[in-house]
């Protein structure tokens, strides 16, 4: 079969080899029928839209990497990557997939990239969603079921990540567990957890329908601390805390 000339080509053709030259423009030529200085302009409004897109999602990530380092892991991302959904917003998270599950590593990566990138999408996600509270009711969480919001994101990591900065970028894994959330208000707020925390809101998301105290007795016993009920106290301080700020509904 011969190849489709300029003028045979059909719509989808054409429309594939626009997409793939403004991906890799260096690998792949320009459609024949597209003026040239109309596939440039093309290319720098691809170029500047998503890169701005990509940079305003994840700023410490684009602060420490460099303008190299930055630039080449963009243009990867464009040539390599093909994004599971069109709507632009929803470009931070196609890049957050790319590097943790398609890109290989490299030897000048940061140990901590697909770490930080994430990090940094989740407070985008957590803004963006369309989850809306309940209205706050009086609740008391260690005798009754606890229930996380919609709006709760337990992490764990093996980087300090909400440290990073172009001060301090650990090469040394820390194991850090963090809780990000929405408030009533649309703020987006994190939380340092440590590992008895970390706990606690595994075993309530987990929906073991036991009250507050039950949950507590049980960390405690796991522990085998020699006085669950110090671990009970300081427990419903914290249950009282998170319902106060909205993390328990």
């Amino acid at each position: 079969m011969s190849a489709a000339t300029p003028e045979s080509r059909t719509c989808a053709q054409v429309q594939q080899a626009f997409c793939a030259h403004l991906r890799t423009p260096l690998r792949r030529p320009a459609p024949h029928d597209v003026p040239t200085r109309a596939m440039a302009l093309y290319r720098e409004l691809f170029r500047n839209n998503f890169a701005g897109q990509l940079a305003g999602a994840f700023p410490v990530l684009r602060r420490i990497s460099g303008s190299d380092y930055w630039d080449r892991l963009v243009e990867e991302f464009f040539a390599a990557h093909y994004c599971r959904s069109p709507l632009f917003h929803r470009l931070p998270h196609e890049f957050v997939v790319y590097l943790q599950q398609e890109r290989a590593a490299q030897d000048d990566d940061p140990p901590f990239l697909a770490e930080l990138a994430h990090y940094e999408w989740v407070e985008l996600a957590l803004a963006q969603a369309e989850e809306e509270l309940p209205p706050p009711r009086d609740a008391d969480p260690l005798h009754e079921v606890p229930q996380l919001s919609p709006l709760v994101w337990p992490l764990a990591y093996r980087y300090d990540v909400h440290r990073i900065g172009v001060n301090y970028m650990p090469q040394q894994p820390e194991a850090t567990h963090l809780l990000v959330y929405r408030n009533r208000k649309d703020e987006v707020r994190f939380m340092e957890l440590n590992p008895v925390s970390a706990r606690l809101l595994q075993l309530i998301g987990a929906d073991t329908a036991q009250n507050g105290d039950q949950l507590l007795q049980q960390i405690a016993a796991e522990l085998q601390h020699p006085d669950p009920a110090v671990v009970v106290q300081g427990g419903a301080q914290l249950l009282h805390q998170l319902h106060s700020l909205d993390v328990l509904l």
